[in-house]
C-alpha cells in the first residue's frame, strides 16, 4: 500500500495533575482523568457488554469511500461479537493532518481513543506531558492478552513502543512480511521496467547504468513505433517518478554510485555503515554523482518534465494509460500492471553493484503511534480491551487489507479452512484491480500486529505481497551488503525537539536542491556551499543525536 507521512501536530498546552473539568470553546464540560491506573473487574470487561454499552473514537478514512465506520462490515461484525457501539468521529484523510490539530487542542472535541492517530514520537510525548493522552502499559498487561501475546514473543516491539520514560503512550500496528533482508520493507521506492516495450525493441533488462540509460533513449526514439505497436494515446515518458515523494522517489537508481549508499532514508537522509557509524547520505559523493546523473537524464528529455509538480492521481493517470518505460511505486500494480512490468535490479556502476536496505526495515513492518487512548475516557481498561480484540490473530489481518462475505462487487478475502479444519481467510485474486482501492473500500486500519506464523494458519499470505517478497528476494536481496539499519529506536522528549528542529532545515534544503539539481543541474557547482549550509544548520549535531541512539540501541 502507499504509505503515507502525518504532519506535525501543534496542540495548545493542557494543565496536568488530578482530574480536570474543563470547558471546551462553547463546549461541554468535559473530565479528565489523570491518567493513573484504573482498573475494573473483569467480570465488566466480558464480551459481549450489556446493551448501552457504547464508547467514542476517532478515525481517518480514504476519501471517497464509505464515510460511516458503523457501515462497513469489519466494526458491524465486532459489534455484534462484543455488542459494544462506537460512536465515531470519521475524518478524511486527506484532512486529517489538519484537523487533527484543531481537535487535540480543544477537550470538548477529544473521544475516548483515537484509532488511527499515527502520532509520532514528539506528537506522543507532548501529549503525555499535557496529560492528554493515557500511559497504556499496566493496561496492556491487565486488559489486553492478545497484544501482550505479541509483546512476549517480540520483546523488540514494546521496546521500541516503550519511551524513555517506562511509559507506552500508544498501541502499534505491526506488519511482518519476511524478515531482515527479505522484509517487504526493506525496499520502498522499487523501479520497474516496462518488459513489453523492452521486447517489442529487441532490447534486454538492463544491468549497468550505461544500459539503463540506452533503454530509455530507445524508448524516446522509438515512441512513435510504441505508440502504434501498442495502441498507446498520448506521448511515451520513458522514465516518470514524483520526485521527494516516497515509494515513487527515484533514488533507488543511484545506490552503486560513490560510497553505495544511495538515499534510501528520504526524510532523514540517514544510514549506517559496517562499522555502526551514522552517516548523511545526501551529503556524500555517491549522492552528488548520482543526482548529476540523474540531470543528465533530464537533459535528455528521458525524465517526465512533470516529475517535480505532479500528484499521486496524474502520476496514477499516465501510467493507467500505459504510457510510462520506467515508474516507481510500491507496486507497480498501482501505476500500470504487473504483466508488463519487471523490477529493474540495482545498477551497476564501476563494477559495483549495491542496495542500502531501508531504515527500520529489519524488524518489518511497524507505526508506534496508530492509536491513543485520550484522558477523556472514563472507563480506558474497557476501551483498551475492546481495542485488544483488533490484535486478535484472526482479526488483523482483516482490519489491515479487508474482509469477506460482502454484499458488494469484490472481496479481499474468502473464508476458507487451514490445515486443521479451522477458518482461515483465504485472500480471493486480485484480477487486475488495485490493491490500494479494494483494501481502502474495506479495511479499517487502526492497531493491529499480523505476525509470519499466522499464515496459513489464519490468513494466506496476499498475492502482491508474495510476489514482492519474491521480488526482494530475487533482485534485491542478493546486493544488500550492508550489515545494519537504523532501528526504531524511541527518543526523550529533548531530543525529539531537538531533533525536529535540525531536521527541519536540512530536510528542506535537500529537497529543494535536489529537485533543482535534477531539473536544472548545477550540483558540482553549488555542491561546497551546499555542504556548508547543511553544516550552518546543525548536521553534526543531527548525526551525533541518531548516534547516541544506535550506541544505546547496540549496548542493550
Amino acid at each position: 500500500m502507499r504509505k503515507r507521512y502525518w504532519k506535525q501536530i501543534t496542540t495548545a498546552i493542557l494543565a496536568a495533575g488530578a482530574a480536570l473539568s474543563l470547558t471546551a470553546c462553547g463546549g461541554p464540560k468535559v473530565e479528565l482523568n489523570d491518567g493513573t491506573f484504573k482498573p475494573m473487574e473483569e467480570a465488566e470487561l466480558q464480551f459481549p457488554q450489556p446493551d448501552g454499552t457504547t464508547l467514542t473514537g476517532l478515525i481517518s478514512y480514504p476519501a471517497n469511500t464509505e464515510a460511516d465506520p458503523n457501515n462497513r462490515t469489519i466494526f458491524k461484525r465486532l459489534e455484534e461479537k462484543t455488542n459494544l457501539h462506537v460512536e465515531w468521529n470519521a475524518i478524511p484523510s486527506n484532512q486529517w493532518g489538519e484537523k487533527i490539530q484543531t481537535i487535540m487542542a480543544d477537550p470538548g472535541s477529544l473521544t475516548d481513543f483515537i484509532f488511527t492517530a499515527g502520532f509520532g514520537e514528539n506528537d506522543l510525548l507532548r501529549f503525555a506531558e499535557q496529560k492528554v493522552i493515557i500511559p497504556l502499559e499496566e493496561y496492556i498487561d491487565a486488559y489486553m492478552p492478545n497484544l501482550k501475546a505479541v509483546f512476549d514473543k517480540y520483546p523488540e516491539y514494546r521496546k521500541m513502543t516503550t519511551a524513555s520514560d517506562g511509559h507506552i503512550y500508544s498501541l502499534p500496528w505491526i506488519e511482518q512480511l519476511g524478515a531482515n533482508k527479505t522484509a517487504i520493507q526493506t525496499v520502498g521506492n522499487m523501479s520497474f521496467i516496462n518488459k513489453k516495450w523492452l521486447d517489442d525493441l529487441g532490447l534486454d533488462i538492463p544491468q549497468t547504468v550505461e544500459e539503463f540509460e540506452a533503454a530509455l533513449v530507445a524508448f524516446r526514439d522509438n515512441a512513435a513505433k510504441l505508440q502504434a505497436d501498442f495502441g498507446i494515446e498520448g506521448d511515451i515518458i520513458p522514465m516518470s517518478c514524483i520526485v521527494n515523494d516516497g515509494d515513487q522517489d527515484p533514488s533507488i537508481l543511484i545506490n552503486s554510485f560513490g560510497e553505495g549508499y544511495g538515499d534510501p532514508d528520504r526524510g532523514r537522509h540517514i544510514a549506517v555503515t559496517d562499522d555502526k557509524e551514522v552517516i548523511f547520505t545526501a551529503g556524500m559523493e555517491g549522492f552528488k554523482e548520482g543526482i548529476k546523473w540523474l540531470h543528465s537524464l533530464a537533459e535528455q528529455g528521458l525524465i517526465d518534465p512533470e516529475c517535480y509538480t505532479h500528484e499521486w492521481s496524474q502520476y496514477v493517470a499516465k501510467g493507467k494509460a500505459h504510457r510510462y518505460g520506467v515508474c516507481f511505486s510500491w507496486d507497480v500494480a498501482n501505476i500500470d500492471n504487473v504483466e508488463d512490468f519487471v523490477p529493474l535490479p540495482p545498477l551497476e556502476k564501476d563494477g559495483q553493484r549495491i542496495l542500502t536496505p531501508q531504515n527500520g526495515s529489519f524488524t518489518s513492518g511497524y507505526d508506534r503511534g496508530r492509536c491513543v487512548v485520550t484522558a477523556v475516557a472514563q472507563k480506558p481498561a474497557l476501551v483498551c480491551a475492546w481495542l485488544d480484540q483488533m490484535y486478535a490473530p484472526f482479526q488483523s489481518p482483516q482490519n489491515n487489507w479487508g474482509t469477506y462475505g460482502e454484499d458488494d462487487e469484490f472481496d479481499i478475502f474468502v473464508l476458507g479452512k487451514n490445515d486443521a479444519g479451522e477458518d482461515m481467510l483465504q485472500h480471493a485474486p486480485l484480477e487486475g484491480a488495485s490493491p490500494v482501492e479494494v483494501r481502502e473500500a474495506e479495511c479499517v486500519g487502526g492497531p493491529l500486529a499480523i505476525l509470519d506464523e499466522y499464515y496459513g494458519v489464519y490468513v494466506t499470505c496476499p498475492d502482491d505481497a508474495q510476489y514482492r517478497l519474491d521480488w526482494i528476494e530475487e533482485f534485491y536481496t542478493p546486493y544488500m551488503t550492508r550489515n545494519y539499519v537504523y532501528p526504531n529506536v524511541f527518543m526523550s522528549q529533548e531530543d525529539v525537539k531537538k531533533l525536529s528542529d535540525l531536521q527541519a532545515d536540512i530536510e528542506k534544503t535537500v529537497r529543494a536542491k535536489k529537485s533543482e539539481w535534477i531539473r536544472d543541474g548545477g550540483v558540482d557547482e553549488q555542491w561546497d556551499e551546499y555542504l556548508k549550509s547543511l553544516d550552518a544548520y546543525g548536521l553534526q549535531d543531527y548525526l551525533a543525536l541518531f548516534q547516541k541512539y544506535l550506541d544505546a540501541y547496540f549496548a542493550d
